[in-house]
């Protein structure tokens, strides 16, 4: 079985090219145009098997799949302080944490 069905893959309508493009994150820099949903993600799985071929002729590895990576649930963030005090604020008045209140922005947002 192929690894290219281990990356992470999105396809969406294109109304510049009026076709469906498939990408991979893993694999920012490739791209499939087709006619259809399926055509389309068969064309990038076949692109990105490609790619992870030509990797290993050259004896380089191929990157990670995001799901087989370990996230330890931290990430800096900066912000400007303006900001961090608007939010600092809202969170004391709705008495939680500033974690806890941009991680409930950030779930609402998705």
């Amino acid at each position: 079985m192929s690894r290219a069905f281990e990356y992470t893959y999105r396809v969406f309508w294109s109304a510049e090219d009026e076709e469906f493009v498939g990408t991979c994150a893993e694999f920012p820099f490739l791209s499939f145009v087709g006619e259809s949903p399926a055509e389309t993600l068969d064309g990038i799985l076949e692109v990105v098997d490609g790619a992870i071929e030509m990797l290993e002729e050259e004896g380089k590895e191929a990157p990670a799949p995001l799901g087989s990576r370990s996230f330890s649930g931290k990430f800096p963030l900066r912000m400007p302080p303006e900001l961090h005090r608007e939010l600092a604020m809202e969170a004391a008045e709705q008495d939680i944490s500033l974690n806890r209140l941009i991680n409930l922005r950030l779930a609402a947002s998705m």
